[in-house]
């Protein structure tokens, strides 16, 4: 790896009162060419800040003497611009609030993932060399600088294949069919294929197959003329008359009634309409896009809808994949929602913090970016700093997707919820939780770390350090539980 010298002339101080712990960031940020100096106690760190020059500064919350809040706000005395990476196994929301109040860059848990250290590592030295630009417009450069096709944002390779897709064949004729589930994004992939056509300057109109009731559907497509039915007090063009030499998109496609798929065919076969109270066609030109979270293959074995139809509206598919399938792209999808939603309730959030990257990374998003979108508005409203902390997405995800199972197992462990009111030791408590699943991962994968990992959803270099933490020895352990009551 080539070393840039501003990576060798940056000094970082590293402050834990683990010795494995300084000992890894060492050799570690040694080796991406920085200088490292290390204190396992926050009274050294501060006689450190007062005889030396750093450049950022990676501090533990939890030390022998002092906390290293101590050392952040001792670090920002002397150097109010020195970016400060706070660390921690255990820590409490108020502990990250005031963390990120004092001025603290990042907030990072361990076990840490080397490669998102590095880069966050990167980001702050970015910030500390801008020369006074806002970090908020650093990260907002860096998500410009992230492949955009109109309004879609990713550059994972399904993505990329996907924007190549649209230019092929965005200035044919040929009707596209755009499956996925809801929230992938499917108007906006019709809307790339309008605008990068050679119809961009004329109509794109859109209609939700599933949001109008059948008996005005007809009149929506099609339109009327004055007379044709009581109410209809003069004429009104259809959808597809009002997008003539633009494009009409079809939104939930697959909801479409069998009396309406058999009015569609004969448009997309002949691209006439035939108003309500018309005694004549009106020859239309436009492009038609549609779109389903259905599978119309098996609609159509299952008689729901029509064979002739759906080929005739599937000669492109263009498949957008949920988010769990594209997964690199959540940080730069959630900065740049942070960024519309802080402008419009004016908040200054400038970002999330590499826990929240982490737990957001972690969810399967059902409900696709979509949902994603939902989240960060409700975080945004919620944050009372300029980093998004996991709390404020705990309530949207990590409280609903693990709550029922923690209680399930502090339950099955007979931990009685009703001694909190005579007070408990919640670390104790959540220590031998962690010790109970991290035992029966390894008793389950026979002693084999990787097995377990992957049993516990956690990578390698996770399980190794909840080990050594726990003092486990994973075929010690194993050879000790006693096989689980339910086998």
């Amino acid at each position: 790896m080539s070393r840039t010298r501003s990576r060798e002339s940056a000094h970082i101080l590293v402050v834990d009162d683990e010795l494995s712990m300084c000992e890894l960031l060492e050799i570690l940020l040694s080796e991406e060419g920085y200088r490292v100096t290390s204190s396992r106690t926050g009274r050294k760190a501060l006689a450190l800040l007062k005889e030396d020059h750093f450049d950022c500064i990676i501090c533990d919350i939890r030390l022998g003497d002092l906390t290293g809040i101590d050392v952040l706000k001792a670090a920002k005395e002397t150097d109010d611009k020195v970016p400060v990476i706070m660390i921690s196994a255990y820590t409490t929301t108020e502990l990250a609030v005031e963390a990120m109040n004092c001025g603290a860059y990042d907030f990072v848990p361990k076990p840490f993932d080397n490669a998102e250290l590095k880069q966050t590592i990167v980001r702050a030295l970015q910030l500390r060399n801008a020369a006074g630009i806002p970090e908020s417009a650093l990260i907002g450069r860096e998500v410009e600088q992230t492949l955009h096709f109109g309004k879609l944002i990713g550059n994972t390779p399904v993505m990329l294949k996907i924007y190549e897709m649209i230019r092929q064949v965005a200035n044919t004729t040929t009707n596209i069919l755009i499956t996925g589930e809801s929230g992938t994004g499917k108007e906006l992939v019709a809307r790339a294929i309008h605008e990068e056509s050679g119809r961009r300057d004329h109509p794109f109109v859109t209609l939700n197959c599933c949001g109008i009731p059948e008996t005005l559907l007809e009149s929506e497509l099609m339109g009327y003329r004055k007379g044709a039915f009581t109410g209809a007090l003069h004429d009104k063009k259809g959808l597809f008359e009002s997008a003539d030499k633009g494009t009409v998109f079809l939104d939930e496609i697959g909801d479409l009634s069998p009396a309406i798929q058999v009015k569609l065919l004969r448009l997309v076969q002949d691209k006439v309409v035939k108003p309500i109270g018309a005694t004549e066609d009106i020859k239309v030109d436009v492009r038609i896009v549609s779109a389903t979270n259905k599978n119309l293959e098996t609609e159509v074995i299952e008689g729901r809808f029509r064979e002739d139809l759906f080929y005739r509206l599937n000669v492109i598919e263009i498949r957008m994949p949920p988010l769990r399938e594209r997964k690199e792209d959540i940080r730069y999808l959630a900065q740049h929602f942070i960024e519309k939603y802080s402008r419009q309730m004016g908040k200054q959030i400038v970002k999330l913090s590499s826990y929240a990257v982490d737990l957001l990374n972690r969810y399967d998003f059902p409900g696709n970016v979509r949902e994603l979108e939902n989240l960060i508005e409700r975080s945004v409203a919620l944050s009372n700093t300029n980093i998004i902390l996991p709390d404020s997405l705990a309530i949207a995800t990590h409280k609903k997707l693990h709550r029922r199972r923690w209680i399930e197992g502090v339950k099955n462990r007979r931990f009685d919820l009703e001694d909190v009111k005579n007070g408990v030791n919640i670390d104790a408590i959540l220590e031998e939780i962690e010790r109970a699943y991290v035992e029966k991962a390894l008793f389950f994968a026979k002693g084999d770390r990787q097995k377990a990992a992957e049993l516990l959803g956690i990578n390698l270099r996770s399980i190794r350090y909840r080990i050594e933490k726990l003092g486990l020895s994973p075929r010690a352990r194993m050879a000790e539980m006693e096989p689980p009551e339910d086998e």
